[in-house]
């Protein structure tokens, strides 16, 4: 018997992802090393600018940088902005694509053909992960347990808060080499 609703929203289907974010993410997680690469590159680009970011304050400049990184993200590899990226730990596949959230490794729900139990015509974020961490220097870091996601970051830029802490921990490791005698 036919279940009968009043209403069907458009997008509730069991895949509610268009097929176009899957390529794009695919090809992201095929090119590991090189985005790794770029992002070293574009790491040590922001490094350089934390002056002005400080000068500005990392307030006033959180929300332009948080729409370029919104729009790149995005577009690379599916972000959902949850302002804690682990991009470079898991392969360029981002955790927040997972249908259940799991950072910390697949369900053990994935299916024969490297799809989600949950989306069937999504490949599982963490097949993917693994094989881009395989590419990647620092391929490793694919087993390193990440911590529980912070609600409150979610929106926000991580590439400023990576930034920030990076920054912050040369600035502790210069005053800690001035010490030294």
């Amino acid at each position: 018997m036919p279940r009968i609703t009043a209403y069907e929203p458009a997008g509730a289907g069991p895949v509610r992802r268009l097929r176009s974010p899957f390529t794009i993410r695919q090809w992201s997680v095929r090119h590991a090393r090189f985005l790794e690469r770029l992002y070293t590159f574009f790491a040590d680009i922001l490094l350089g600018l934390h002056p002005l970011w400080r000068a500005l304050g990392y307030g006033r400049v959180e929300r332009p940088v948080k729409s370029v990184e919104q729009v790149v993200k995005g577009f690379l590899f599916d972000c959902r902005m949850c302002g804690q990226c682990v991009l470079s730990d898991t392969g360029m596949s981002c955790p927040m694509n997972c249908p259940k959230g799991l950072r910390n490794g697949p369900c053990g729900g994935v299916r024969a053909n490297g799809n989600c139990e949950v989306e069937p015509d999504m490949p599982c974020v963490w097949v993917e992960a693994w094989s881009g961490s395989r590419q990647m220097a620092g391929g490793d870091h694919i087993q390193n347990v990440q911590p529980p996601l912070r609600q409150s970051l979610r929106g926000t830029s991580s590439w400023l808060r990576a930034t920030a802490e990076r920054a912050a921990r040369e600035e502790a490791a210069r005053a800690g080499g001035a010490d030294a005698p």
